[in-house]
């Protein structure tokens, strides 16, 4: 397994991070949550062949869900969490840009 397969997990596309990746040349990743900002530029430019000026990342912590269930009659209530993940938005040099949706933009 290569470094950038590793670190990088998955692009992030939602309402903002279009908006922003429009206005601000800003992309949003899941990464590994040990990955350190020197490691996912480094990645980034690997898988994508762009020119990264900076790195924000930020630790996602995941929120306690409860779930009810019915089973034979009875209710039983139970208490989970989901996983805890991280994020790294990545801006790009003035000029550069990912094509997330083509086949050799995604590396």
């Amino acid at each position: 397994m290569t470094l950038k397969n590793y670190i990088i997990l998955r692009p992030l596309m939602t309402e903002k991070m279009s908006h922003l990746e429009e206005s601000q040349r800003k992309y949003a990743f899941e990464v590994h949550p040990q990955a350190n900002k020197l490691e996912i530029k480094a990645a980034v430019e690997d898988k994508f062949g762009v020119k990264v000026l900076k790195v924000a990342t930020s630790n996602r912590v995941g929120k306690a869900k409860g779930m009810t269930t019915r089973s034979g009659g009875r209710t039983i209530r139970t208490q989970g969490r989901r996983s805890a993940w991280k994020r790294a938005i990545v801006t790009l040099a003035e000029g550069q840009k990912i094509d997330l949706f083509s086949p050799e933009g995604a590396g």
